[in-house]
């Protein structure tokens, strides 16, 4: 085993097992003698031939299948149970601290999702830095742009999941060479990386996405699981509503060019996560709302509903054990509160179970947006970048908030709703947070809420207010602040990479 693909941008592949509600996971590494051959002459190489590289671009789609942990359950753990939507749900130690914000760089569930990105880099790297070296006629010059495209629109997606949740990370678009004693000080800074600053994260992942809007594949309507010009505008209609970058234009751009590839709300919401009338497969896939998720079949479904609730094709199946994820009462309040029927059975169910963590056991809820194991999971959807463009028409410059408005009475006439009052649309802070209970409601159990709060400046106003009209959350144990704002560098990164600095606050 080569040691420069033990760390190629640190881990290169892991194993994992699911254990009762906690997930736990064995670091490995397989990449190399997988995919490197050698040449008709011997000289090894990282791909043999253009079958060797589709080999590994598939092994990045793959992990949108086979590797859900980090970047579908465990950001739903923070973006739901570290806000005002969710609760914990079980009582394990590595997942009560996000709801009662006692995240420390110690925890399981950090380190994993940390290793797990890192390794999802170096995927990408492997790809980017090698296909170019391929020494075979029949992988054309256009084929290699677009898989480069495709594997940088992965690694920025990955990039910006990993800024969002912890600022400064390292940036790593190359592959370590061999330690040798000749090599050493020069291969070093690839094996102990520095961090790079939140705003140099934020341009690698600007720049991938440019590159690869020329040559990435365009939106195919009957394939929602693809890499294609559509998701890299996707990404990029977020990364300019962050601070970093921020560019409401840009915002507004994107989200028109989405609508121009295609895009639109599903007349029926119900659509994008119901079941078939006898629960026996997923009531439609590939939707005009969705625009990037991971599609499981009969003979090869997820397991991540066994965390969050039933299997409806299975129906008794890891039923036994507390679930992640508990819906909140200030939550239920909020739909509720506001009439928003469709969207509240939509992402909230009611079952008898076993345990009262939070419920009596008689009649608990749990959340409903995966609810098979052939249930789509949804990365990325028009509802979010629709809302986004309000956002940025009642954020710019020059507020346009009777276009926002029109905007948020679209998603709420899909849902059932009333548009807003006259009083709401006349007034930009009223704007503001019509649009963030929209965005709470719409896209609740979707992996938003934290992000939200954070992009909008309003952790402390609504996090440090839930707990005390919120009779079912667990004790906070530290008040947030700026510093809540990220996540901690796990403490095991840290104690293996000695240029590694703990966020403040940790």
């Amino acid at each position: 085993m080569k040691l420069k693909y033990i760390l190629g941008g640190l881990l290169c592949s892991f194993a994992f097992t699911v254990t009762s509600c906690s997930l736990g996971y064995d670091p490995l590494d397989t990449y190399s003698e997988i995919t490197e051959g050698q040449t008709e002459t011997g000289e090894k190489v990282v791909f043999k031939d253009k079958a060797a590289v589709q080999s590994h671009l598939k092994t990045l789609y793959n992990q949108m299948r086979d590797r859900q942990e980090h970047w579908y359950l465990d950001l739903l753990l923070i973006a739901d149970s570290h806000s005002d939507n969710a609760y914990a749900g079980t009582t394990g130690a590595e997942v009560v601290p996000y709801e009662t914000n006692s995240i420390e760089g110690s925890n399981s569930v950090v380190a994993r999702d940390w290793d797990r990105y890192l390794a999802d880099v170096a995927r990408a790297n492997i790809l980017i830095c090698n296909i170019d070296d391929v020494k075979d006629n029949s992988l054309t010059v256009a084929e290699r742009e677009q898989y480069k495209a495709e594997a940088k629109i992965f690694r920025a997606m990955i990039y910006f999941d990993m800024v969002r949740l912890w600022g400064d990370v390292p940036v790593i678009t190359t592959v370590a060479g061999d330690i040798t004693a000749e090599t050493i000080e020069e291969v070093y800074p690839d094996y102990f990386p520095n961090q790079n600053s939140e705003i140099e994260v934020y341009t690698q992942i600007e720049k991938d996405l440019l590159e690869a809007l020329e040559y990435a594949p365009n939106n195919n309507a009957a394939d929602k699981t693809l890499f294609t010009k559509s998701v890299a505008r996707t990404i990029l209609a977020k990364v300019y509503a962050e601070k970093p970058l921020r560019d409401y234009t840009k915002v507004i751009k994107y989200c028109d060019e989405l609508a121009a590839d295609g895009f639109d709300l599903v007349a029926d919401f119900s659509d994008l996560f119901g079941m078939n009338a006898d629960n026996t497969n997923v009531k439609t896939r590939n939707t005009k709302e969705s625009i990037l998720e991971a599609q499981f079949f009969v003979g090869s479904g997820n397991w991540c509903t066994w965390m969050f609730g039933r299997d409806l094709v299975n129906w008794n199946s890891n039923f036994t054990w507390a679930k992640w994820v508990t819906p909140s009462r200030d939550l239920i309040k909020a739909y509720t509160s506001e009439g928003d029927e469709i969207r509240y059975k939509e992402s909230i169910v009611y079952y008898k179970c076993d345990w009262s963590n939070y419920y009596p056991k008689e009649n608990y809820p749990f959340m409903y947006k995966c609810r098979s194991a052939y249930s789509s999971i949804i990365k990325y959807r028009y509802a979010d970048i629709l809302l986004l463009k309000a956002e940025a028409l009642i954020m710019k410059s020059s507020p346009d908030l009777a276009g926002a408005a029109n905007i948020i009475d679209q998603v709420r006439q899909r849902a059932g709703l009333t548009k807003l009052s006259s009083t709401v649309k006349g007034n930009k802070e009223s704007m503001e947070e019509a649009l963030l209970k929209e965005r709470r409601l719409e896209l609740a159990f979707e992996g938003q809420r934290w992000f939200d709060l954070v992009r909008l400046d309003k952790v402390e106003k609504v996090m440090n207010a839930v707990y005390a009209k919120d009779s079912g959350r667990k004790a906070q144990v530290y008040p947030f602040d700026k510093t809540s704002y990220r996540l901690p560098i796990p403490q095991a990164a840290i104690d293996q990479n000695p240029n590694l600095v703990q966020n403040p606050g940790y």
